[in-house]
């Protein structure tokens, strides 16, 4: 609806109430009228559904004290909707001019126009700009606004971090309120907000000509104030709502990684878009396997005489069958081998490798013929000393 025609509305008509009628009379009124074309109470009834508009556009406007100021004054300058033609009017007595050029129109020199260029401030924009912000109700000029962001955690096997996995996390967020539909009133009728016209911002000077926008503290960035406050969200129009989601967590993630699910997050306001689900992830120990970024680790004991003489030793793997390592002779103690591509699972598809670390087991007890092998052993090497250079690498020192 244009400028034009909010000006021509009589709102004291609409409510049935004297131009002179107190704030009591006109809530009065609005409520009796209210309840009488409400939806609910005339399902069906497309004239009742209007006039129970009219009559909250109408209450928007008197039932608040700045508002109705400048809707009075309004409707002085303009005469009950009609400019009153002066000495310069035609012959005919009508004053020939486009009333939407007087409020914002694109006659020349206005934002459409040859030359146009918008004014901030002052009255480059037209009478448009003056009372736009009386006679619009909020819905065109309210921005949406972006759901919350949430973040929860989520704990994982040793395997499951590996491969991935996919995991339900009920999560709680707040959302528009069921009871009122979001719109925070009782009958679904709030009022525009008077502090900043239904923008949910307000402006104020940074200095230097510059103007920064913050949120408006009086309906906390809504745009909207409820006339009877829902008795779910208190007015709000959000509510808190649990919901359970099924979260891939994708294979090779690290224990304390924060996963970010764009859009997952809280619902967005007026068709804005959802927030952000922000996942921590604490991943479980495993009995024989450890990790090191894309690598994973494993300790696997050898006999005396493998380690000696070589062998070739089976080492298992994380959810696969076992690998076999050729063990050189003379493999020393804490020795570490590479499996390649028995790791974890990098971002680009590809596996990491599987370190292997050699532990020379030495047996509790030996008896019989391995206690004689042993003791030959120890005869036929009694002339190496394997601490030798140990000593005279200290002497050096």
């Amino acid at each position: 609806m244009s400028t034009k025609d909010f000006i021509e509305k009589d709102y004291y008509k609409v409510l049935g109430v004297p131009k002179d009628a107190t704030e009591a009379e006109i809530k009065k009124a609005y409520r009796k009228l209210a309840r009488q074309f409400h939806p609910d109470a005339n399902k069906g009834d497309a004239a009742a559904e209007e006039r129970f508009k009219e009559v909250s556009e109408a209450n928007d406007v008197l039932g608040d004290p700045q508002r109705r100021k400048e809707y009075d004054e309004a409707r002085a300058l303009f005469g009950n909707g009609g400019f009153r033609p002066g000495p310069g009017a035609g012959g005919n007595g009508s004053f020939n001019f486009d009333l939407g050029d007087l409020f914002g129109g694109s006659g020349p020199g206005g934002p459409g126009g040859a030359g146009g260029q918008t004014t901030t401030g002052g009255f480059g924009g037209g009478l448009g700009d003056v009372f736009g912000g009386l006679f619009n109700r909020g819905g065109g000029r309210t921005q949406p606004r972006r759901g919350q962001d949430i973040e929860s955690e989520v704990t994982l096997s040793f395997t499951e971090a590996i491969e991935g996995a996919t995991v339900p996390l009920r999560m709680s967020s707040s959302a528009p309120c069921k009871t009122c539909a979001g719109t925070g009133d009782k009958n679904g009728s709030p009022r525009v907000c008077p502090t900043c016209v239904g923008t949910g911002q307000v402006s104020r000077g940074g200095g230097g000509g510059f103007s920064l926008t913050d949120p408006c503290v009086d309906c906390k960035g809504r745009g909207l104030i409820a006339q009877d406050p829902c008795d779910v969200c208190k007015g709000s129009g959000r509510a808190k709502s649990s919901r359970t989601m099924q979260v891939r967590i994708p294979a090779g993630v690290q224990d304390g990684q924060r996963i970010r699910l764009r859009g997952k997050g809280g619902p967005g306001e007026r068709g804005g878009p959802g927030g952000d689900l922000y996942v921590v992830v604490h991943v479980d120990g495993h009995p024989v396997f450890g990790r090191k970024g894309d690598n994973l680790l494993v300790t696997v004991p050898v006999s005396f005489p493998e380690a000696a003489l070589g062998a070739d030793i089976k080492v298992p793997t994380l959810g696969g069958p076992p690998v076999t390592l050729k063990l050189p002779p003379g493999t020393p103690n804490g020795r570490t081998m590479r499996a390649r591509g028995k790791g974890a699972v990098r971002k680009d598809g590809t596996r990491g490798d599987l370190l292997v670390t050699v532990e020379v087991a030495v047996p509790k007890e030996t008896d019989g013929t391995a206690r004689e092998s042993l003791e030959s052993y120890r005869e036929a090497t009694a002339g190496e000393d394997p601490r030798a250079e140990l000593f005279k690498a200290a002497k050096g020192a």
